[in-house]
């Protein structure tokens, strides 16, 4: 018998196979995570170059050592050489000696096992999603397939306006997952904040979780994350462990990919270890109920300059809840894999985002850091914040330097550049290795170059751009 199918059945039917594409595709990016991949001629030639440049560059440093005597010299002999290269040398002493107590408080970092069903708190997850695409659907997925108790787990899904198809995305989510989903339309694109100050008013959880909407975690991540609250009546939020999901489709995700195992495997664990996290990860963060609605009102109302926040809502959570006493965690063991830009553009797009919230709460923690704010030693807070306010204040005077030197002496900055990079960025190379792949860690040294000589300016012009808004990565044109 002949039958004629339908427009619905037909529509039906595309939807189904869009479904079951978009969990393969899922599947596929995370066990690729694991998989040995084709070999990438252009990635070839680029660590090739990385090296030669490097190696090139000893060689000048010690042909030209005469030349890099005599400039010291000519610097050490004027009034202003001789400032520069005091505070310098004051600066290396400090950085030098923080890193070695960073190195001290690595070793001291202990992840916090995960502890029973029983114990573990109820949890609301919120998703804020903008011109995601079907992406979320990787997001709730992951988020669902999570071990953890089904009764004390809550996913909300808030749709920022979006102009694309990510409502659609949703319902198909709500669709297949039911009642363990709530899905909800902002009228309006008014901006991730108020997207999850949205949730938290919805979310019934004892602790929320953030989730962005390009990101996927591991099915024990959850439990992971939200385990030092039990264990610890004073943690106010915790950090998770931020890896990239696109590293294989381009060269800049593969160095990133690196950078953020420094950031947050070398870096976040000596500030957990102070208790101190200084900012906890959008794509991936919990923080105790109580410490949320402690400070909410502040948060969404967050003003720089006069203008609202609209930027870096994850660093004034953190430093809010900081500032409220509590201690601010990380969890090694709790993996989110996220989407990073894939282009020039959208790099350094997001890292001027991150900049001028950086710029923002490094004045907004400047303002407590230093009185009575918490029980307990308070010396390993304040040298966090030390550390990085000294990098945004010495922005300036060193891009002068810098320029300076390329425009007087352009061999000896580049010999001395490039020889730096082999030093300075040999222990984010180990690290990697001793942690993941030894083929992989090199991408820090092409990342280094990347960094130097191409988003050297990011700081000094978020400082100067602090006070504008705007996500800059957030519309339909591919900026990633």
């Amino acid at each position: 018998m002949n039958i004629k199918m339908t427009a619905s059945n037909q529509m039906q039917i595309l939807e189904n196979k869009s479904i079951a594409n978009a969990t393969i595709q899922k599947k596929t990016s995370l066990n690729s995570l694991s998989q040995v991949k084709s070999f990438n001629p252009w990635g070839a030639i680029v660590l090739i170059s990385t090296f030669i440049l490097m190696i090139g560059s000893v060689f000048l440093v010690f042909d030209l050592q005469n030349d890099f005597q005599q400039f010291r010299e000519d610097r050490i002999n004027s009034t202003f050489g001789l400032i520069f290269f005091a505070v310098a040398t004051g600066l290396f002493v400090f950085r030098a000696g923080f890193f070695i107590y960073n190195l001290y408080l690595y070793f001291r970092y202990k992840v916090i096992p995960s502890v029973s069903d029983e114990k573990l708190p109820t949890c609301t997850v919120i998703v804020p999603a903008y011109n995601e695409g079907k992406q979320v659907w990787d997001t709730l997925i992951s988020l669902a397939d999570s071990d953890y108790p089904e009764g004390k787990l809550e996913i909300l899904a808030i749709d920022d306006g979006s102009k694309d198809d990510t409502w659609y995305w949703m319902q198909q989510a709500k669709r297949k997952l039911g009642d363990r989903l709530s899905i909800y339309q902002q009228p309006k694109n008014k901006g991730k904040r108020h997207a999850l100050y949205r949730g938290f008013h919805l979310g019934k959880g004892e602790v929320f979780v953030t989730v962005d909407s390009d990101s996927v975690v591991k099915t024990d991540t959850l439990r992971n994350l939200v385990s030092p609250f039990v264990t610890n009546k004073d943690c106010g939020a915790v950090a998770g462990n931020i890896r990239v999901l696109n590293n294989e489709k381009a060269l800049l995700p593969k160095m990133l990919n690196v950078s953020f195992v420094l950031s947050f495997e070398f870096v976040r664990s000596a500030e957990s270890s102070l208790n101190s996290v200084l900012c906890t990860p959008g794509a991936l963060a919990a923080y105790r109920r109580t410490a949320v609605f402690a400070c909410l009102e502040d948060w969404i109302n967050q003003t720089f300059m006069g203008q609202p926040s609209d930027i870096g809502e994850d660093r004034a959570m953190t430093n809010m809840i900081l500032k409220q006493g509590k201690h601010v965690l990380f969890q090694r063991n709790a993996y989110c894999y996220t989407n990073v830009p894939e282009r020039y553009k959208g790099l350094y797009k997001m890292f001027i985002r991150w900049g001028r919230s950086n710029v923002r709460e490094n004045i907004q923690m400047s303002k407590y850091v230093f009185t009575d704010f918490r029980e307990g030693s308070k010396l390993g807070t304040r040298l966090l914040f030390i550390s990085q306010f000294s990098k945004i204040i010495m922005s300036y005077p060193f891009l002068v330097f810098m320029l300076f030197f390329i425009v007087m002496h352009p061999l000896l900055f580049i010999s001395s550049t490039f020889f730096s990079i082999l030093i300075l960025s040999s222990f984010p190379v180990l690290f990697y290795a001793k942690r993941y792949k030894l083929s992989e860690s090199f991408w820090a040294y092409s990342y280094s170059i990347l960094y130097t000589f191409g988003l050297f300016w990011i700081t000094p012009y978020a400082i100067a751009t602090a006070s504008r808004r705007g996500w800059l990565t957030r519309e339909l044109p591919d900026t990633k």
